[in-house]
C-alpha cells in the first residue's frame, strides 16, 4: 500500500518471536504485525507511566523536605566558612 510515512523493517529474532506469541495470546485476533504495532503502544503507555510515577516521586520529595534547612545556616555562613581558606 502506498504511504508517504516511513516503513520499518523487524527482524523476528527468537525473542521477538516468544514476545509475539505471548501478545497472540492476548490479542488472538491480530495479525503479527499488528501485535508487533500494539506491542510497541504498550510498551511506550508502560514508559510514561513510570516516567510520571518517577517524576511524581521526585517531585513529591522535594516537597517533603522543602524548606528543612531553613535557618540552619546563618547569613555569614560562607563568610565565617571561607576564614579558614589560604588567601
Amino acid at each position: 500500500m502506498p504511504t508517504t510515512r516511513p516503513r520499518h523493517f523487524v527482524t523476528e529474532t527468537d525473542e521477538l518471536a516468544e514476545a509475539l506469541n505471548d501478545a497472540a495470546r492476548r490479542w488472538p485476533d491480530l495479525s503479527r504485525p499488528q501485535l508487533l504495532v500494539r506491542l510497541a503502544l504498550e510498551g511506550h503507555r508502560a514508559a510514561q507511566q513510570a516516567n510520571d510515577e518517577r517524576r511524581r516521586r521526585r517531585l513529591d520529595a522535594v516537597r517533603t523536605y522543602s524548606g528543612c534547612l531553613s535557618g540552619v545556616y546563618g547569613a555569614d555562613y560562607l563568610e565565617h566558612l571561607r576564614e579558614d581558606w589560604p588567601a
